[in-house]
């Protein structure tokens, strides 16, 4: 054994804190998405609205 003590309630935070970290990185990969796509995604639904009433016909 070391001979230094161990204080086990910093042992037991940084234990959840390594877990939420992990869960965190988990969620980010499956939800998360970058402004720039984002950004993207708005832009081309915009585009694809004005296309639509770009055909519409005139009543």
């Amino acid at each position: 054994m070391s001979g230094k003590p161990v204080n086990l309630n910093r042992v037991r935070k940084d234990k959840a804190r390594a877990e939420k970290r992990a869960r965190a990185d988990e969620n980010a990969v499956k939800f998360g998405r970058t402004k720039a796509e984002k950004a993207r995604d708005g832009a081309a639904a915009d585009k694809a609205d004005k296309h639509l009433d770009g055909h519409k016909r005139e009543t």
